[in-house]
């Protein structure tokens, strides 16, 4: 196996036991796509910069002639690279892969500095290409990305599990509803309340039929989600803003016992 496939399953596995110690349980499959993707490209570009610090630490600069020349195989919308083979004045090869460019830059008879790799390992790489600034920077700025998807999924578990303490019997705006309205209604009323909301109101501009949760004090949040897909409707989690929202489809929703 790879050092780069090492790299990369341990950035996952720490991605992945980070996302739950935080509590982001919640299903979120774009989110969770997102990090493995940016986690990816953080230790695909950290490995480049650290074999640019590596030539840079052992290799050995030389000037060199470029021999030959040649670009990668067609393969579909792929870049196709240059390469370069390359000698030393006495006319041996350079030790290592080929050197490769994005770009043609260099013509067959000319000479090149570069650094190359006495172990025979790395591509040599001229000077510029060897500088793993960009590749540090690029690297960090994927890993940030990263963190700050894992972020964003956990504030989403612990709001999730705000909406879920207020859905609960006894929070305070539903105690002070049933308090100043004087409505002792038992749980089985509210439920059918509930029925005849989700039957007769009529949906916002974005086909959701939405009710106040106080007017429902003894209904946790779940048992309305549940009312609702037994009406043939799905109780949305999201933005909310102190409603229930209700719709044939929503973009995630409630669990329902």
């Amino acid at each position: 196996m790879s050092d780069l496939s090492v790299d990369w399953i341990v950035h996952a596995v720490l991605t992945i036991l980070l996302i739950r110690k935080l509590g982001a349980k919640e299903s979120s499959t774009y989110a969770a796509l997102f990090i493995v993707a940016v986690s990816l490209m953080s230790v695909y570009v950290a490995a480049m910069a650290r074999d640019d610090l590596t030539l840079r630490q052992r290799g050995e600069k030389t000037t060199a002639t470029v021999v030959k020349q040649w670009r990668d195989p067609a393969e579909g919308r792929r870049n196709r690279d240059y390469n370069y083979a390359l000698e030393h004045q006495d006319g041996t090869k350079v030790p290592g892969p080929v050197m490769k460019t994005s770009s043609d830059l260099h013509d067959i008879g000319q000479k090149v500095t570069v650094f190359e790799d006495p172990q025979g390992e790395l591509r040599p790489r001229t000077p510029g290409q060897a500088d793993a600034t960009g590749e540090a920077l690029g690297s960090g700025a994927f890993a940030l990305a990263a963190l700050g998807a894992v972020g964003w999924m956990t504030w989403r578990g612990s709001d999730a599990a705000r909406r879920r303490t207020k859905g609960k019997p006894g929070s305070g705006m539903r105690t002070m509803y049933r308090a100043v309205s004087g409505d002792h209604a038992t749980q089985e009323e509210q439920e059918e309340k509930l029925r005849e909301a989700l039957r007769t109101y009529s949906a916002d501009r974005r086909g959701y039929i939405k009710v106040q949760p106080e007017e429902y004090p003894d209904l946790p949040q779940q048992r309305a989600a549940r009312i609702a897909w037994e009406m043939g409707l799905r109780a949305e989690a999201m933005n909310n803003r102190g409603s229930w929202r209700f719709k044939e489809t929503v973009i995630e929703e409630v669990p329902h016992d």
